[in-house]
């Protein structure tokens, strides 16, 4: 958990007070200069209003040549990114024909199966000339191909559950498997960090919402305790059923989830327990097969497990493993699965080719390698950066690295930076982030190598000297590490 020093909060807040303030004034000369020129909506209503509005006019706007910058090749550890540029002050960008080959520190690519494999990327070739890009069609029509059957079997014995279900986009397996599971008359418990995906399914639902402090059991137990003796609002009728929604690696703050403390309170309790591994399925435990195994938790204590395939298998979609009877109740009833276009042949066969790299039934190690390589950049390079005196979010193990930065500017003079130097890295901000809480967020890879690491690390370094954002003082460096370091180069 973030806690925020009074001064850098102090001022964080004057510094988005200075922007509301002259944001505000412009909006008010504009309207008196610009009156004539304003659209006449001829009685209807604005469709863009109030501080969403404002916030995107008159912060995002300024910062926005930070964001969603296009690339031109594979997300593998260097990528080609597309160069842009403005004319009116980045209210609009416009896309240039020269590209610059940055190293890759944004993309989920954490196993290194998004870009060309020697055994993936054949057998993908090879389901496009069979079945085509697409089904066109939803998977109880016509949608429905023996790969699809095979990856829902596969992926039911690689996370260890009797059945799964496959859907062609990670966020709708959240938001729209909850509604599915829960109505009306149930009680939603979440964490108060869960992805937005969970939070849009919950609402959804219509079940009754209530969420406990990140990552604290003892305040689930608390939630619990209350909500079960309190029932349901005004009848104070028992709820029909209580599900806990947690997630395995956050990605906002790449903490693993305290999942031993969690599952006990949950079956003290007599609950259900739905856990999101999109971001630790493939990329963290022994062979791969996220916090329950890196945790020691049985995933038969787990009532609904439900995983991506857009960050460790280099290809889209996700899955819900469950018991065989939710997972027909769910084939069933979610919308996602009765009226959405299924998952494209080729993306099924990535990770059908992915996950049988991972679990060595392609005939060599390389996947067993994949994850220890994972596993030792990972904790390598969130050592470097805490002794360099970045504030680091996050576990060891997770192949998240947020970056405090806090202070608004601080965003886009650290991304302009670091991209300068070719080095690519993916900043965020409110709303995907408390305001107070701007964040750097690196990705590692498998694919990246020592030396790709080091580079990043020295850019990193030297921009946050610029840039101001090493919060903590530096650990001095032993000389034995400084030649271990050059012999590595």
């Amino acid at each position: 958990m973030v806690r925020l020093p009074y001064l850098t909060a102090l001022t964080t807040l004057l510094s988005y007070g200075i922007l509301f303030v002259f944001g505000h004034l412009r909006d008010f000369f504009r309207k008196i200069f610009d009156w004539s020129k304003s659209n006449n909506l001829q009685g209807y209503a604005p469709i863009c209003l109030g501080y969403e509005d404002f916030y995107t006019r008159r912060l995002y706007l300024r910062i926005q040549d930070c964001f969603g910058r296009p690339i031109s090749s594979a997300p593998d550890s260097w990528f080609d990114v597309v160069e842009r540029y403005s004319n009116d002050n980045n209210k609009t960008l416009h896309r240039t024909e020269k590209t610059t080959k940055c190293l890759n520190l944004g993309s989920y690519n954490y196993l290194g199966f998004a870009a060309a494999d020697e055994y993936c990327t054949p057998r993908v070739i090879e389901s496009l000339k069979q079945y085509s890009v697409s089904t066109c069609s939803t998977r109880v029509d016509g949608g429905t191909t023996k790969l699809h059957t095979e990856l829902e079997e596969l992926v039911a014995r690689f996370v260890g559950k009797p059945a799964a279900v496959l859907f062609g986009m990670g966020y709708v397996t959240n938001s729209a498997i909850i509604p599915a599971l829960i109505g009306k008359g149930g009680l939603i418990i979440s964490d108060s960090l869960n992805h937005n995906s969970i939070v849009n399914g919950a609402r959804g639902s219509g079940a009754t919402v209530r969420v406990f402090q990140h990552n604290n059991a003892p305040h689930l137990e608390e939630v619990l305790r209350e909500q079960i003796a309190h029932g349901q609002p005004r009848t104070h009728r028992p709820w029909k059923k209580i599900i806990v929604i947690i997630e395995g690696i956050y990605s906002m703050e790449g903490e693993l989830c305290k999942l031993p403390e969690i599952i006990a309170v949950c079956k003290k309790y007599k609950v259900y327990t739905y856990l999101d591994e999109a971001h630790s399925i493939g990329a963290v435990g022994q062979t791969g097969r996220g916090v329950c195994e890196l945790l020691g938790v049985d995933t038969a204590d787990i009532d609904i497990m439900m995983g991506t395939f857009t960050k460790s298998f280099g290809s889209c979609g996700g899955y819900i493993a469950a018991s065989k009877e939710i997972i027909q109740h769910l084939k069933r009833t979610c919308p996602a699965h009765l009226y959405a276009t299924s998952m494209s042949p080729p993306a099924v066969q990535q990770v059908i080719s992915a996950m049988k790299v991972i679990l060595g039934e392609d005939g060599t190690n390389r996947g067993a390698k994949k994850l220890a390589q994972i596993r030792e950049n990972s904790n390598f390079f969130r050592s470097e950066l805490q002794k360099m005196g970045f504030e680091v979010l996050g576990d060891n193990d997770s192949p998240i690295m947020p970056i405090m930065l806090y202070n608004p500017a601080k965003i886009p003079a650290f991304s302009r930076e670091c991209l300068h130097q070719n080095v690519a890295i993916v900043t965020v901000a409110f709303p995907a982030t408390p305001l107070l809480l701007a964040r750097a967020r690196i990705c590692i890879s498998a694919a990246h190598s020592r030396e790709d690491l080091i580079k990043a690390l020295e850019v990193i370094s030297k921009v946050g000297d610029l840039v101001g954002i090493k919060y903590f003082p530096v650990e001095p460096v032993k000389p034995n590490k400084v030649e271990h370091l050059k012999k590595i180069e």
